[in-house]
């Protein structure tokens, strides 16, 4: 621009002042910028490219008023495939690829990105992202730890971002029916939430009986697996710590409880009426596998007290799903596909009436962060909600590994009376890196 304001210093001025102004959209003719086509699309890059990245930025490829214009990831192999099936999309071939998040913040003009890394790397992204100006679709759980939420928290509320977390369960149409009826007190006063997480599927399996000696190997060519390592403490490349596995190495991800337990606690968060807020005590006994590469948990028990009274019991048992039980009845919500069964099965025919509490709904989980950006509203999954749904979680992990009890403060996001328990909530970050 001519007078030397800067497209990122620009967007900056223009979320400030939007703030509370919800019904004034975001997006800007890029003209404004000398841009050479209409900037009718939320520009976005994509950050993190293996299977799961893929499958989001084509979610949002298929959006009409989007359009990917960088992909990053640490493996060369990963962005070359990202590449020329956006390219393919588009009919194009100037897809950028960047192997350093951090430049691509820099080197491109966006309005938006999403972030489908290994969990590890959400925090500092994520944080990176909301400074640059962008607005955020970050995968579930919002972060590996407590402490870097909560990084993210202030950053992204600081910089005026919008930041939907990938709990992509709380946008489907049955479920939100579901919360619906139970907020609006169908199944009378709920006493206790039940969440299922069984354990029993083909790579559950395979993780818990591993007993490979899990060799080191050079790394692969393209890979830069330090960078991949990031602020972990460094490791040995064997191949199995990374792409997928990494989930059950609590260095990197937090096992099931983060992976499909932070979408069914989730909608247990948002039938109960506390993505403000956490339970006040958590207890979790697991059972870690006897490998010397793998340390997360499964076949688990937890029980949660929130302040309100109502208690949420977990196990492994199926179907995978949670369900919300008051003195009247209960419901049943089915993870994954929100298939409802209920007790009265007259409950799932009931309408909500128009003064009751509605949440709202959307056509997808993507669509509804788009819209949001847009307009500025708070989307279904926001910084807040993914915060609390992943500090539940993280401290159900904590509680098995120190084998105890946990009494929680949700204001002060502190343990009460455990000095060993409270240091698990930051961990150490390997320099360069830091929140």
């Amino acid at each position: 621009m001519s007078n030397g304001i800067t497209r990122r210093s620009f967007m900056k001025r223009v979320s400030t002042t939007m703030i509370g102004a919800v019904s004034v959209p975001y997006i800007v003719p890029a003209n404004v910028f000398g841009a050479k086509a209409p900037s009718n699309k939320i520009v976005m890059g994509c950050i993190g490219m293996g299977g799961r990245g893929q499958r989001i930025a084509k979610n949002f490829m298929n959006e009409p008023d989007t359009q990917i214009v960088a992909v990053c990831d640490v493996d060369a192999k990963h962005y070359s495939t990202a590449r020329d099936y956006v390219n393919k999309a588009y009919g194009n071939k100037d897809c950028a690829t960047y192997g350093d998040f951090r430049k691509m913040l820099a080197g491109q003009k966006l309005d938006a990105v999403s972030i489908c890394t290994p969990d590890h790397w959400h925090g500092l992204i994520s944080i990176a992202a909301a400074r640059a100006g962008c607005d955020i679709y970050c995968e579930k759980p919002l972060t590996n730890t407590i402490a870097e939420g909560r990084a993210v928290f202030d950053t992204v509320r600081r910089y005026g971002r919008i930041l939907q977390t990938g709990s992509h369960e709380r946008s489907r149409q049955k479920a939100r029916f579901a919360c619906e009826l139970v907020r609006n007190g169908r199944v009378g006063k709920v006493h206790t939430i039940q969440v299922n997480l069984p354990c029993t599927e083909k790579h559950h399996l395979a993780i818990i009986n591993d007993k490979e000696k899990h060799p080191i190997v050079p790394v692969p060519e393209g890979f830069d697996y330090d960078f991949w390592l990031g602020h972990t403490p460094w490791e040995p490349y064997t191949p199995k710590r990374c792409h997928f596995s990494w989930r059950f190495i609590m260095n990197y991800g937090g096992g099931e409880m983060t992976d499909r337990g932070a979408h069914v606690i989730d909608l247990a968060q948002l039938g109960n009426d506390t993505d403000n807020t956490t339970p006040i005590e958590l207890e979790a006994s697991g059972e870690r596998p006897h490998s010397s590469l793998f340390n997360t948990f499964f076949n688990f028990t937890f029980k949660c007290k929130y302040a309100n009274g109502v208690q949420m019991i977990g196990t492994s048992d199926g179907p995978r799903g949670v369900k919300f039980i008051g003195d009247k009845g209960w419901i049943f919500i089915h993870v994954h596909g929100g298939h409802l069964d209920a007790e009265p099965k007259s409950l799932l025919k009931e309408k909500i009436g128009h003064e009751e509490i509605q949440l709202g709904r959307s056509s997808g989980h993507q669509r509804n962060f788009l819209d949001c950006v847009k307009t500025r509203q708070k989307p279904f999954a926001s910084v807040e909600v993914g915060h609390h749904t992943a500090v539940i979680c993280h401290l159900l992990n904590i509680s098995m590994q120190i084998e105890r009890k946990i009494k929680w403060d949700p204001r002060r996001e502190q343990i009460i009376g455990d000095t060993e328990a409270n240091s698990m909530l930051a961990r150490p970050m390997r320099s360069p890196w830091q929140l």
